[in-house]
């Protein structure tokens, strides 16, 4: 049994069972990787792929036992090396995150510009997905660190710890008839069609969770994953917005206003994630506590330590969280 046959059978499926996609991300070729997976499997006495003629159709049972083992075996690999460059140049690297628009477009900017001038050779690369999509990228070993507000908690293999609240404003035209109540209602805000996140973005649940306690049934029009869109519809006359507070720019956004709804929605809470076994390289742990000052490396070794996430979420119980 050959690391790299362990790797290829890994990324075989993660490009869904394609071999020749396989074989251009690797840069070898196809009939190569195929041989060492039939040799691989010649070795176990089992299928990890079932076939038909020469096309992989699915995985087998055996083979998603096989690869849950690869995945945890390659992270330890990755591992190895992560120590090793460490040691070798601590200043040297990359950094992969991925994250929200929103994240990326107002919470992160500070961060990543001071960390840019104290590692200004580790190549840093983000991606932009769902929170979803961005909590599997962070599961699988794809990226070093998820940040996002929603769908981490469904994967069990991530460490999360809480980066800080923020809340929502309610944004409309300078000329809009909710820009002149003193004090929003929601019952005020249903009478009006609503532009706001697509459902299981930027804390949307919350949203939809304050309405149905109130027996109200919001009237949302349009939906994004982008705060910048949701902005340029409102100023179409398309509704009224639902953003986070922290996406409204009193220069940028001088056409509109703000109306502050934090008294209408539970807060929400902005978490960063890492895969379980990760070995966190200094410069990452700068790059938390630069997002989350609260997160020192000291602070994120005992959550390491943590044996589940009830002791990490005590662990937080009694911080004072900053609010964007």
């Amino acid at each position: 049994m050959k690391l790299q046959q362990l790797r290829y059978i890994w990324e075989v499926s993660r490009h869904d069972l394609n071999v020749s996609a396989t074989a251009q991300s690797l840069y070898t070729s196809q009939p190569g990787i195929s041989k060492q997976v039939r040799l691989l499997e010649d070795e176990l006495g089992v299928e990890v792929f079932a076939r038909s003629g020469k096309h992989l159709t699915r995985v087998t049972p055996a083979g998603e036992a096989i690869l849950q083992i690869v995945g945890d075996i390659l992270q330890k690999v990755d591992s190895i090396r992560q120590v090793a460059q460490e040691f070798s140049d601590e200043k040297k690297g990359t950094l992969s995150i991925a994250t929200t628009h929103t994240q990326a477009r107002y919470a992160l900017p500070p961060a990543i510009n001071e960390f840019i001038k104290m590692y200004p050779d580790v190549s840093l690369h983000m991606q932009q997905g769902t929170p979803m999509q961005i909590s599997e990228m962070a599961a699988d070993g794809e990226v070093d660190f998820a940040i996002a507000t929603e769908a981490m908690s469904h994967f069990s293999d991530l460490i999360m710890m809480p980066c800080y609240h923020w809340n929502r404003s309610v944004v409309v035209p300078k000329d809009h008839p909710l820009a002149q109540v003193s004090k929003l209602t929601l019952e005020e805000l249903a009478r009006y069609p609503i532009v706001t996140y697509v459902f299981g973005f930027t804390g949307r649940s919350k949203l939809d969770d304050a309405f149905r306690d109130r027996g109200l049934t919001p009237r949302v029009v349009f939906t994004a994953v982008d705060s910048d869109v949701i902005k340029t519809y409102v100023r179409l006359g398309l509704g009224v917005g639902i953003v986070a507070t922290m996406a409204f720019e009193a220069e940028q956004d001088s056409d509109l206003v703000a109306l502050d709804a934090s008294h209408l929605f539970e807060a929400s809470t902005t978490r960063i994630g890492f895969r379980k076994g990760t070995f966190l390289r200094g410069y990452m742990y700068d790059f938390i506590k630069l997002f989350a000052p609260h997160l020192t490396p000291e602070v994120v070794q005992k959550v390491q330590a943590c044996a589940n996430r009830h002791e990490v979420e005590e662990m937080f119980s009694g911080y004072d969280l900053p609010h964007h």
